[in-house]
């Protein structure tokens, strides 16, 4: 693998231009996003099981990442890319690298009072 993040495109994109999709899964696996969310993934045919493997372990990274399975290093582990390249294909997904909760609100309103 080159360590770049996988190729994504979503339905819309698709259905534009199908024939940048398949040029890109001749290198990589395609990952097809309907809305935000991974829903399919275009294989190339001669591309080798082995190939496809190591290509597959970044979009089950952000995937368990995503569901909060694993942490950010553990899932960049998984990824088998730099922690930095991990954190550019979760952004290149969308997938937020930090969830807000109730917390994060207190700590914004804390945070407003002091600087104003």
């Amino acid at each position: 693998m080159t360590g770049s993040a996988m190729y994504a495109t979503n339905v819309r994109n698709l259905k534009r231009n199908p024939s940048e999709a398949l040029r890109h899964a001749e290198q990589e696996p395609v990952l097809i996003l309907k809305g935000n969310e991974p829903n399919a993934m275009i294989l190339n045919i001669k591309s080798s099981l082995g190939d496809i493997s190591e290509q597959l372990k970044p979009a089950l990274a952000a995937s368990l990442f995503k569901d909060r399975v694993l942490s950010l290093g553990a899932a960049a582990q998984i990824s088998g890319l730099s922690l930095s390249e991990f954190i550019e294909h979760l952004t290149q997904l969308d997938i937020d690298l930090v969830i807000p909760d109730q917390q994060t609100a207190k700590e914004l309103e804390t945070l407003d009072s002091w600087l104003s």
